[in-house]
C-alpha cells in the first residue's frame, strides 16, 4: 500500500460475487441497480437522524456531571450554551467538509484527504474500539436505569440488572438496523415524540417549579457559589456537555445515502443545532427550578427524581419517556456509526468482512454486528460518568484533527469545488477551543486520559502490521479469504458494486 494520502483498494477481494449468493427467496435482489447503499434519505431524514442522536440520553443524564465540575449553577448554564455554540461552529465546518467531500464516513474521509492513510486509520482505531461502542454502551446504560428505576425507587438499581438490560437492547437494535434500515429511520418518528414529550414534561415542569419558587437555586448568593476555576475542570466540565451535545457531525456519515447531499446536509446541521442548543438551556434550568444541587448529585436518573418530587400519581410518565427516548437514540446512533466501519472496511483500512452488504436487505451487517460486539464489551462498567470522560476526551482530539483538515485542505488543495465556504474565524476558534479541551484536562483525568492515548498508540503497530506490510505471508491471505467467505455465506454478504 503507497502511504500517498488517496483512497486506496480493499487489499483483499471477497471470494464470492453477488451471483454465488441468493436471497432466502431464491432471487438476487436489486440487479439493475447493483448491490450497493441507496439513497434514501432526505432533509426531514437528516434533520431526524441528527435530533434522534443528539437529543437521546445525554440530556437525561449529563447535567449531574456538568453541574459536578462547574460547581456551580450559574457556571453550569454558561458551560450549556457554550457547548451549543461550539458545537454550531464545528457544525458549519463540517457542513463546509461533508459539502466538498461527499463521502460515506465523516472525519475517516476528511482526516484521509487531509492527512493520509495513518491519521485516518487511527481515527478508525479508536472510532471502532473506544468512543463508538462507549457511546452505545452510556445510551444503553441511561435506557435500564430509567427502565428499572421505578421498581426500585428508594434505593440503588442492580447493577448486574442494569447492565443486562442494556446488553439486551444493544442486541436487539444491531439485528433490527441489519434486518432493515427503513424500519429503524421510520420507528424514529416515534422515538421523537418521546424525546420532545419526555423533554416537554421536564421543561413545563421545572419552569411551573421556578414560577412557584419550589427552591432558590437562582439567587444572587447561591447562583455563583463554589463556581469552579481551575482550568483543567473547567475544561472536564465541558465533556458531559459535549456528549450530550454528540451527534451533531453523525449525518456525515451518511453522506452517500442522503439526497442532495449540497443543500441537504448543511440545512439539517442548519435546523437542528439552534434547536437543540434552545431545548438543552431551558430543560437544565427547568432541573434547577426543581431539584437542589445535592438532590441533582445525588441522582443516578434526575429526570425520574424530578418526576417523583412533582408530578405525583402521574410519575410514571418520565421513565416510559426518558427510556423510550434513549432506545431510539441508541438505534440512530447504531445506524449511523455501522457507516463509519463499512467505509473503513471498503478502503482497505479494516478487515474486508466489515465491507459486506446484505445482498436482500441493502445493509451493512458484518460492521453493525461487529459494533454490537465491541459496545457489549464496554459493559463492563455501568459508571457512566467514567465512560463520557473516557469517550469525549478521544472524540474531541479527533473533531480537532478533522477541522486542521479543513485548514490544511484550505491550503492543499485551493481549487477543491466548495459548495459551501465559511469563514476561516469558525475553523480557528474552533481549534482554539478543542485544544484547551484535550491538553487542559491531562492533570485532572489522568486515567482516561491515558488509557485514550495508550489505545491511540496501538493503533499505530496495527496499522503498519495490517496495511503497510504488503508482502504478508501466503497462510496469513488464505486465512483472511478464508474468514471472508464465511461471513459472507453467514450473512448473505457480499461487495459493494
Amino acid at each position: 500500500m503507497k502511504d500517498d494520502g488517496k483512497p486506496l483498494p480493499p487489499t483483499c477481494q471477497p471470494l464470492l460475487p453477488a451471483s454465488a449468493l441468493t436471497s432466502p427467496d431464491g432471487d438476487t435482489p436489486q440487479q439493475d441497480e447493483g448491490v450497493k447503499m441507496r439513497k434514501e434519505l432526505g432533509l426531514l431524514e437528516g434533520t431526524a437522524i441528527i435530533l434522534g442522536i443528539i437529543m437521546g440520553s445525554g440530556i437525561f443524564i449529563s447535567p449531574k456531571g456538568v453541574l459536578k465540575d462547574a460547581g456551580s449553577v450559574g457556571f453550569s448554564l454558561i458551560v450549556w450554551v457554550l457547548c451549543g455554540l461550539l458545537s454550531l461552529i464545528g457544525a458549519m465546518c463540517y457542513a463546509e467538509l461533508g459539502t466538498a467531500i461527499p463521502l460515506s464516513g465523516g472525519d475517516y474521509a476528511y482526516i484521509h484527504r487531509a492527512f493520509g492513510p495513518l491519521p485516518a486509520f487511527l481515527f478508525l482505531w479508536d472510532a471502532n474500539l473506544i468512543f463508538v461502542p462507549t457511546t452505545n454502551a452510556i445510551m444503553g446504560l441511561t435506557f435500564a436505569n430509567y427502565v428499572i428505576k421505578p421498581f426500585f425507587p428508594d434505593c440503588e438499581n442492580p447493577d448486574d440488572a442494569v447492565r443486562l438490560l442494556a446488553a439486551a437492547a444493544i442486541c436487539f437494535l444491531t439485528f433490527l438496523n441489519s434486518y432493515d434500515v427503513r424500519i429503524t429511520t421510520k420507528l424514529q418518528d416515534v422515538f421523537m415524540f418521546s424525546k420532545i414529550g419526555a423533554l416537554g414534561i421536564v421543561v413545563v415542569t421545572g419552569l411551573f417549579a421556578l414560577y412557584m419558587g419550589v427552591n432558590d437555586n437562582f439567587s444572587p448568593e447561591k447562583v455563583w457559589q463554589n463556581t469552579a476555576t481551575d482550568p483543567g475542570q473547567i475544561a472536564v466540565s465541558f465533556y458531559s456537555g459535549i456528549f450530550s451535545y454528540c451527534g451533531w457531525n453523525y449525518l456525515n456519515f451518511m453522506t452517500e445515502e442522503l439526497k442532495d447531499p449540497y443543500r441537504n446536509l448543511p440545512r439539517a446541521i442548519y435546523i437542528s443545532l439552534p434547536l437543540v442548543t434552545g431545548i438543552y438551556v431551558l430543560a437544565n434550568v427547568a432541573y434547577l427550578g426543581v431539584l437542589t444541587p445535592t438532590e441533582m448529585l445525588s441522582s443516578n436518573a434526575i429526570a425520574v427524581t424530578l418526576g417523583d418530587k412533582m408530578l405525583g400519581m402521574m410519575n410514571w410518565l418520565m421513565p416510559v419517556c426518558v427510556a423510550m427516548s434513549a432506545f431510539g437514540g441508541l438505534s440512530v446512533h447504531i445506524m449511523t456509526s455501522s457507516r463509519l466501519c463499512f467505509v473503513g472496511a471498503r478502503q482497505g483500512h479494516l478487515p474486508d468482512m466489515l465491507a459486506l452488504i446484505n445482498i436482500s436487505k441493502l445493509t451493512p451487517a458484518p460492521s453493525l454486528i461487529f459494533l454490537g460486539i465491541i459496545s457489549l464489551v464496554m459493559l463492563c462498567t455501568s459508571d457512566v460518568y467514567t465512560l463520557i470522560d473516557y469517550a469525549a476526551f478521544v472524540e474531541s482530539m479527533f473533531l480537532m484533527w478533522s477541522v486542521a483538515g479543513l485548514l490544511w485542505l484550505r491550503y492543499k488543495e485551493p481549487d477543491l469545488h466548495r459548495p459551501i465556504k465559511v469563514s476561516l474565524f469558525f475553523p480557528i476558534a474552533f481549534l482554539m477551543i478543542c485544544g484547551f479541551l484535550v491538553f487542559m484536562p491531562i492533570y485532572v483525568r489522568p486515567y482516561e486520559v491515558g488509557a485514550g492515548l495508550l489505545i491511540t498508540a496501538t493503533g499505530i503497530p496495527a496499522y503498519f502490521i495490517g496495511i503497510y506490510w504488503e508482502n504478508k505471508p501466503e497462510w496469513l491471505k488464505s486465512l483472511s479469504r478464508s474468514a471472508t467467505c464465511t461471513v459472507q455465506k453467514l450473512m448473505m454478504a457480499v461487495k459493494e458494486e
